[in-house]
């Protein structure tokens, strides 16, 4: 199985705190492999198994009280 690399844009983040609570959430969906959150471009990039369901990723970022604005 090839890996799939997502960027998504996430608002609300200005700071590593807010980079290590969305990325922390999003590592725990299944399927998962790397995290990276850059408060700086609000941007999140997402290296997993297989294409995740954009609701997951929602439901992550949500709980660490971000928005996910969508696909960048």
């Amino acid at each position: 199985m090839s890996t799939v690399t997502t960027t998504y844009k996430v608002s609300g983040m200005t700071c590593g705190h807010c980079e290590g609570a969305v990325s922390e959430e999003i590592s725990q969906i299944e399927g998962v492999s790397a995290v990276k959150a850059v408060a700086a471009s609000g941007e999140v990039t997402v290296t997993s198994s297989g294409e995740l369901d954009d609701a997951a990723v929602r439901d992550a970022v949500d709980e660490a009280g971000y928005e996910l604005v969508g696909r960048a």
